[in-house]
């Protein structure tokens, strides 16, 4: 790696000194930054930044690319923290029974849903699964197999990947009847095999009717803790259900989805550490009722944005599109989405002392837009995109 040098900067935007907490309440709708700035990289790490009032004298110029940035705008990197981004086949099938009026329910119940994703990828190879994730990877720029696929994608993709151990999403067919023994099965043989080769840094649970009780979900995410994964939860997304209580009392990084959060679910969230992240793809997708976005940042809570990335509720990646549906939808503000997708999301993978800000010392991932009026255009041009190059870990990736 060389040194880069990006001068003439329209804005620099999310610049931080430090990192310390995630941006809550009324502080989201504040994203420092510097117009007309120039940024430094230095084998892959943001090493200086300052106004061009301030431009340093360039005594060296050997192994230098110099980008000039008029007009155009550069913005740390989406940290996209919630994705199912390894599967092995489409279902688009069900999204046209969702159009003739199934529920999410009813297509499971007649063998769709998150199991007609587990069959596919029961009979896909590790090196299929690896070969379409990886197209997923560059797009976005059965259990211990996606975990292994995981960690395989880590070495192929400048990504900044974590992994999720996520058994307890739906019961497989020939556990309904005694959905103990899985229970037992994930507990005493699954999640030890998966710690023992450490494939996972998250473990997840789906914490819902019909699929698994708070109480079970507490059961597993301790179980996790014990061998050293951090706990997450998908939370309240098709009813009013106790995961995100069920969460916060297990100190989960994150409760994600929150379609149905109430009142008390906010309260616990404040007295806790736990940071809630709502997924506007999946609610998009299914038509569910919009997450209490607006009620969470009043609270003063450190909301954040994920994609939820997947080929049952969400099949896109697209993170500007997300800013979109947060500001139109949920009547979150530009800035406010921003530090949802970067800083908060960042803290929300454990990632922040890495990525999520235009910071001395993280990793050089960011992008420069196209020349745009301001960082209000990416939400507003939903249908375009506003990114010309982007560089991960002070490389420019090929995006097309």
């Amino acid at each position: 790696m060389g040194r880069l040098l990006i001068k003439n900067i329209k804005q620099l935007v999310q610049v931080r000194e430090t990192t310390a907490e995630p941006i809550k309440g009324k502080s989201m709708d504040e994203v420092p930054h510097i117009n007309d700035a120039w940024l430094a990289v230095e084998d892959g790490i943001i090493v200086d930044y300052g106004s061009m009032d301030d431009f340093p004298g360039i005594t060296d110029w050997k192994n230098l690319e110099i980008i000039e940035a008029e007009d155009r705008l550069v913005i740390p990197s989406w940290v996209d923290s919630h994705t199912h981004i390894v599967y092995a086949g489409s279902r688009e099938g069900e999204f046209a029974d969702r159009i003739r009026g199934l529920t999410y329910e009813e297509i499971a119940q007649k063998g769709g849903g998150i199991l007609n994703s587990a069959l596919k990828l029961k009979d896909a190879s590790e090196d299929e699964l690896v070969e379409s994730a990886l197209v997923r990877c560059n797009e976005i720029i059965s259990q211990v197999k996606m975990l292994r696929v995981i960690k395989k994608l880590k070495t192929l993709t400048p990504l900044s990947i974590k992994a999720t151990f996520l058994a307890a999403h739906a019961v497989p067919t020939e556990y309904k009847t005694n959905k103990a023994k899985y229970i037992d099965i994930i507990l005493n043989e699954t999640l030890p095999q998966v710690a023992k080769e450490g494939l996972a840094d998250f473990i997840d649970v789906f914490c819902e009717k019909n699929y698994f009780t708070p109480e079970e979900t507490i059961q597993i995410l301790e179980a996790g803790k014990k061998l050293g994964l951090t706990p997450k939860v998908h939370a309240e997304q098709m009813s009013n259900y106790g995961g995100v209580i069920a969460g916060v009392k297990c100190g989960a990084i994150s409760v994600d989805h929150l379609e149905f959060v109430e009142a008390k679910e906010i309260e616990a969230l404040k007295d806790s550490k736990t940071i809630p992240t709502i997924l506007p793809g999946a609610a998009f997708f299914l038509s569910l009722p919009n997450p209490p976005a607006r009620e969470m940042i009043d609270a003063g809570l450190p909301l954040a944005v994920a994609s939820d990335f997947n080929p049952g509720s969400s099949p896109s990646g697209n993170m500007n599109l997300m800013q979109a549906i947060c500001c139109i939808q949920y009547k979150m503000t530009p800035n406010e989405c921003m530090n949802a997708s970067t800083i908060n999301t960042a803290f929300a993978m454990g990632l922040e002392n890495e990525v999520g800000s235009i910071s001395i010392g993280k990793k050089a991932n960011f992008f420069i837009t196209k020349k745009i009026n301001s960082l209000d255009m990416i939400a507003y041009s939903f249908g375009s995109n506003p990114v010309e190059q982007v560089f991960l870990n002070g490389e420019k990736i090929k995006t097309n």
